[in-house]
């Protein structure tokens, strides 16, 4: 489940299955320590089923269908995005095709690695501090070019628990909290787009609201799915 190829002769991976078992297990084994951060599904977008899911919330990524009318509304609102966003939102191009999940968790992690601390040495680690300075085309090509990545990807793409379609119409997207500003981070787009203001306390709640909106927009699908990346808290007893 994964986004449409750019050009037919893109390079492209196994898309990513939107299952929290296999993202922990991938992200886990780059260097994400597995007391510090997980992967759980969001149930619905309801208040008392966003209460369940494990908090502090640190980003939440979303898996839509490609329908003609999704492609439209998302081409209309990047062209009325403003170029103004913080400095300090991780963000980067998509050029491998099907690797849009493998993008939405590096765009969540690459948001929050003040909060977390990876694994020293780690593929996550060295792949954030070589790619810090870069722009987002760099960043892409960086990961294009990548083995060790392909390979990893390529492990959990086969975890999963259906088989790879083989023709993708899913896309995976990051929702991430920086600087006061709840941002959508999708490596298709020119540029991270602002949802407005949003706090880490807020971040899941605000994040709803716009999922709820792209759903609405979109009511012949049920191809959507919520996954939301939480702190691990050490038990205080």
């Amino acid at each position: 489940m994964a986004s449409v190829d750019q050009s037919p002769s893109a390079k492209r991976w196994l898309p990513l299955e939107a299952n929290p078992d296999v993202m922990n297990q991938f992200l886990w084994g780059l260097g994400l320590p597995e007391d510090e951060a997980e992967c759980n599904d969001v149930y619905g977008l309801d208040e008392e089923l966003l209460d369940m899911v494990p908090k502090p919330v640190l980003a939440v990524v979303f898996l839509y269908p490609i329908t003609q009318k999704c492609k439209d509304e998302r081409l209309q609102q990047e062209e009325d995005a403003k170029n103004d966003y913080s400095d300090r939102v991780y963000f980067m191009k998509q050029t491998v095709g099907n690797a849009c999940g493998t993008i939405g968790l590096l765009h969540a992690i690459g948001n929050i690695t003040s909060e977390i601390k990876l694994s020293e040495g780690s593929f996550l680690d060295r792949f954030f501090k070589s790619t810090k300075s870069m722009d987002p085309m760099e960043r892409a090509v960086f990961l294009g070019e990548d083995r060790e990545m392909e390979v990893a990807h390529s492990v959990a793409a086969n975890a999963g628990d259906t088989t790879a379609p083989e023709k993708v119409d899913t896309h995976f997207i990051c929702f991430s909290c920086v600087d006061g500003v709840l941002y959508e981070l999708d490596g298709m787009k020119s540029m991270p787009i602002s949802h407005g203001a949003s706090s880490p306390d807020t971040l899941l709640q605000d994040t709803a609201k716009v999922i709820k909106d792209i759903i609405s927009k979109n009511p012949d699908s049920l191809r959507f799915n919520v996954i939301a990346i939480s702190k691990k808290v050490g038990d205080a007893s």
